[in-house]
């Protein structure tokens, strides 16, 4: 009896996934030298942690509570034991900080950079898995820690390249959250966290999209029904204004004015001060302490925010899936989690940190259009026509790489036509030859494909290669190094 006929596999990515190839993981590999230099200046020692925890570790703090195991991917093992993927860097630094406390010193400052899963509703621009680069002050209460934080946010924007008028910290606390909440009544922490969701969401849903979540509900982008809170129109109203309140007055009129909100509700009041004390803090350094701001609409979606909280803000246009132009909106986060190590037991140990969502900057940087300097970003390709020639390639090749510079000699058995066409492809601005001729000159012949109107495809022969005068020259064998690195140093 013949076998079934076995079905092949489906060649495809899974959905809210994504590959990354080229200049989106060279320009990842930049970010995070960028920042990793950044947090390492500041005193901070890096630390690595398993992608995967024991899912009673990672705890229930996820904004989509609504998905499965809360919003992470988890399983059972053969002992029974539930293990979940990493939703964050921060709840694996807490288990690692509470196992390891005895040894640590405080405060315990850390940075790390890595992938974290989410099981959420994927969507455009929304993926399942990305990269994030966190630090974080484990072990103080100090606001200088918050403040810190916030500073070196606002340096590592700097230092990638983003300008004053480009982006924004804004700073809010939870407890001014928690504040208002008190005022308007509502009870129990299902619908308080509930609110809290309601409130992050408006810089994407908007006043009126907000208004229905605290209200009667609305439908969200798929077409389900998101259910409200049922808070009547007067307190609304009141939370509303907390959120609109004037961002453009000093930061001693803000706060008066917040505070004028809150009905001298006790937990706000201390949030109020610490804010003002943040607000002197960052002033101090001339340099950058300008780019921080209080803002109450700052929110954060995760629940174990206890007090300050921070995030960081593009807040230049670029162009949405609609063809829309909006601001590009939020890369980074962070605060005091001051309860998430004394989960596991022991004396309370206050913290405060913050995550750079690196996948988001290479997003930005792509869409303001830095991503790719004249399209070409691949290695110098050199030519290979076969026999002896091919050695010679491949020493030509190597003789550049010792000198820095990015190279490759082409070693595939096709003709000169399918090996440009493969250069066009490797977005290669240089092209090289050196043939015997050549060779016996001391010469290499150089193509620039990012000159001249003849399309790399329609070169079929060496013949019309030497025809081809305008994009191309002939270099001294003992230049080009020194001449393909001054065109390197453009591309980077």
């Amino acid at each position: 009896m013949a076998n079934p006929k076995q079905k092949k596999p489906k060649a495809e990515l899974p959905r809210g996934f994504q590959d990354l190839s080229g200049r989106s993981l060279e320009l990842r590999k930049k970010l995070l030298e960028t920042i990793g230099a950044i947090y390492h200046h500041h005193g901070f020692e890096a630390l690595e942690t398993p992608i995967i925890e024991r899912l009673e570790a990672l705890g229930k703090h996820l904004p989509d509570v609504d998905r499965p195991q809360g919003g992470v991917f988890a399983w059972r093992d053969d002992d029974d034991d539930w293990f979940a993927l990493r939703y964050d860097l921060t709840a694996p630094l807490a288990r690692y900080v509470a196992e390891n406390r005895q040894f640590l010193p405080r405060p315990f400052r850390r940075f790390q950079a890595g992938p974290v899963f989410r099981n959420e509703k994927p969507g455009p621009g929304r993926f399942r898995q990305f990269t994030q680069f966190d630090v974080d002050s484990v072990g103080t209460a100090n606001i200088q820690a918050d403040g810190e934080l916030c500073l070196i946010l606002a340096r590592c924007l700097r230092a990638i390249g983003f300008a004053d008028d480009e982006y924004v910290v804004r700073v809010n606390d939870r407890r001014l959250l928690d504040g208002l909440l008190d005022v308007v009544g509502l009870e129990g922490d299902e619908r308080r966290g509930d609110a809290m969701r309601a409130m992050d969401k408006f810089d994407r849903l908007g006043e009126a999209g907000v208004r229905a979540l605290l209200g009667p509900g609305r439908k969200d982008e798929s077409g389900d029904e998101a259910p409200g809170l049922g808070l009547d129109a007067a307190h609304i109203d009141r939370v509303m204004s907390f959120l609109l309140a004037n961002k453009g007055q000093d930061a001693d009129q803000l706060l008066s004015q917040l505070g004028q909100l809150l009905d001298g509700h006790g937990p706000g009041l201390e949030a109020l001060e610490d804010l003002a004390r943040l607000a002197v803090l960052v002033k101090s350094d001339a340099e950058i302490g300008h780019m921080i701001r209080i803002d109450p609409s700052v929110v954060r979606g995760l629940g174990y925010y206890t007090g300050m909280v921070f995030e960081a803000e593009l807040t230049f246009p670029v162009m949405n899936a609609k063809g829309e132009e909006v601001v590009f909106g939020s890369v980074a986060g962070g605060g005091r989690y001051d309860g998430l190590v004394s989960r596991f037991g022991g004396e309370p140990m206050p913290a405060t940190g913050m995550s750079i969502g690196i996948d988001r900057l290479v997003s930005a940087i792509i869409s303001r259009g830095d991503g790719q300097q004249h399209g070409f970003d691949g290695p110098v390709v050199v030519v290979n026509f076969g026999g002896p020639d091919d050695v010679a390639a491949m020493e030509l090749a190597d003789m550049l790489r010792r000198a820095g510079v990015r190279a490759e000699a082409y070693v595939g058995d096709a003709g000169l036509k399918a090996q440009m066409k493969y250069a066009d492809r490797r977005k290669a601005r240089f092209v090289l030859l050196e043939g015997e001729d050549e060779r016996a000159r001391g010469v290499v012949t150089m193509k620039d494909l990012a000159v001249g109107s003849e399309l790399a495809q329609d070169i079929s022969s060496r013949a019309e290669w030497l025809a081809g005068q305008p994009a191309q020259q002939e270099v001294p064998r003992d230049q080009l190094a020194e001449l393909l690195l001054g065109f390197q140093g453009e591309q980077m």
